[in-house]
């Protein structure tokens, strides 16, 4: 399942923690992060919001970058995806 996010803050965490510091955000308009988490990694492109409102969250069909899911932010996640539960410190 595909996910988006546009707001740039958001989307500059994202890209802080993957450390992806090839995507410039100041070559697009209105950026909208693109996500899919797939087997433990984290597959997501960068569309301007116009094509992807035109086009539809659906249609957007590759990736241009892949990285493991230890390092995107929880935000990003579901539930099922997340590799530890913070609220298991009981002991």
């Amino acid at each position: 399942m595909f996910k988006s996010e546009s707001n740039k803050e958001k989307i500059k965490e994202f890209l802080y923690l993957i450390e992806n510091e090839i995507i410039d955000l100041r070559r697009f308009t209105h950026p909208v992060l693109v996500w899919a988490v797939k087997d433990q990694r984290v597959c997501y492109t960068v569309w301007e919001e116009d094509l992807l409102n035109r086009f539809g969250l659906e249609n957007v069909d590759g990736w241009d970058y892949d990285e493991d899911i230890s390092f995107a932010p929880d935000w990003a996640l579901d539930e099922d995806d997340l590799l530890f539960d913070d609220d298991d410190d009981d002991f």
